[in-house]
């Protein structure tokens, strides 16, 4: 044993180390993401950010088959965010393998391919379709989208969740993300049908269900109807989901839901979220998530913390 003066030889973690964290089977280099639909499929935002040092790339969620999405107008700005209903506008899930995954997957960081269907049978046919292909880190389920017919439905109800989560857990060897919806009357029992079914992590929230008025015209502003409110006015309700989901369920969680500043990424790593995603942000502020990734180690350490893994749910209970 050395003895008072003996030198330290345990090398210190690296950065790089001490930004890495784990999403069940899935590792991430540092825990920025980026959210579905928010950021395109990538090479859009080269400009912008350095894509291949996120700690994921969340591509706009593919389907089956093309879809159209809706009738404009499609986005409209509120106070403190803003309200969505594109539809899952995409290609389809072949013209992704074709035309984007080839750039996403050499981008360097790893890629979470977020899917949708319009039932249980759909999502495990694409998590099979997508099972094996090189360059694609994990699936995040899209079971909670309100902008489509029964979009939030297998978010809903606990044992729907548990069937497709289960399902896809079956059909392919990739990590499972499921992203939950905040409109529904129990996170914590859907959370929990999703870790049962065999969810790596839970993304938490998707948007919330809501509609802007032009009183003048009568009219609702979106063409259909209703839509997703994300942006900063979400991020109390997307706080309040981690906090509930991180005392009932082990499994890790990612946060989204208003995130800009590196004081929102730390509020919601140490309320119980081990990654997070930069989602409307990226909108109003292209380099959000560059901007944030470079700041972190800093905070760490202002923090007084080696690891991400160190603040992780260190929230006091009230109190305390």
């Amino acid at each position: 044993m050395g003895g008072p003066d003996a030198v330290n030889t345990t090398p210190s973690p690296s950065p790089a180390s001490s930004l890495a964290v784990q999403l069940g089977r899935l590792q991430l280099p540092n825990p920025i993401m980026v959210a579905s639909g928010t950021f395109g499929y990538g090479r859009e935002m080269t400009d912008y950010v350095p894509v291949g040092q996120l700690g994921g790339v969340v591509p706009k969620t593919i389907t089956p088959q093309p879809r159209r999405g809706n009738h404009p107008w499609r986005t409209v700005e509120t106070t403190g965010g803003l309200l969505n209903s594109i539809g899952l506008d995409n290609d389809g899930v072949e013209a992704f393998l074709k035309k984007q995954l080839p750039w996403l997957a050499g981008c360097g960081a790893p890629v979470v391919v977020s899917i949708a269907g319009g039932c249980v049978e759909e999502f495990i046919e694409l998590a099979a379709r997508l099972d094996g292909t090189p360059g694609i880190a994990a699936l995040e389920l899209n079971i909670s989208c309100p902008n489509v017919s029964h979009g939030v439905d297998l978010a809903s109800d606990p044992e729907m969740c548990r069937r497709v989560v289960s399902g896809v857990r079956e059909a392919t060897e990739l990590p499972v993300l499921a992203k939950l919806s905040p409109n529904v009357t129990s996170i914590v029992a859907i959370a929990r049908a999703a870790a049962e079914g065999g969810a790596d992590a839970v993304t938490l929230v998707n948007t919330c269900l809501g509609i802007v008025v032009d009183w003048r015209r009568r009219r609702t502003m979106l063409g259909n109807g209703m839509g997703g409110l994300s942006g900063p006015a979400i991020k109390p309700i997307a706080l309040r989901c981690v906090y509930q989901v991180r005392q009932a369920v082990e499994i890790p969680i990612v946060g989204v839901g208003g995130i800009a500043t590196l004081d929102d990424v730390m509020e919601f790593l140490v309320t119980g979220a081990s990654a997070v995603q930069i989602g409307t942000a990226s909108f109003t502020d292209p380099t959000a998530a560059g901007r944030l990734l470079e700041q972190l180690p800093t905070a760490l350490t202002e923090a007084g913390a080696s690891t991400v893994a160190d603040l992780v749910g260190t929230l006091q209970p009230p109190g305390t």
